[in-house]
């Protein structure tokens, strides 16, 4: 079993085409069975937003194929699964 503290320390990386997606901010959880359904990746954004909102990648649990020491590989299409964080 890890702590979340121990995700976060992980780098997420993309199988399908190797790109390094960054590190886990967040989760989404299925309550009250308490399973982790969706990691939140946060992406570096180049300019400054006025209301704050972030773009995430959201990972579903299904995708993720392998967590190892340093990283965690998954499979999915990235350019789908942008979204406004705020």
């Amino acid at each position: 079993m890890e702590k979340f503290s121990d995700l976060q320390e992980k780098e997420v990386i993309n199988i399908c085409d190797g790109r390094r997606l960054g590190y886990i901010c967040d989760v989404e959880l299925e309550l009250p069975a308490g399973r982790i359904v969706t990691l939140m990746i946060p992406i570096e954004q180049e300019k400054w937003n006025f209301f704050c909102r972030q773009k995430v990648i959201y990972v579903p649990w299904r995708c993720i194929k392998r967590i190892g020491d340093d990283t965690i590989l998954v499979e999915v299409d990235v350019e789908s699964l942008y979204r406004e964080n705020g």
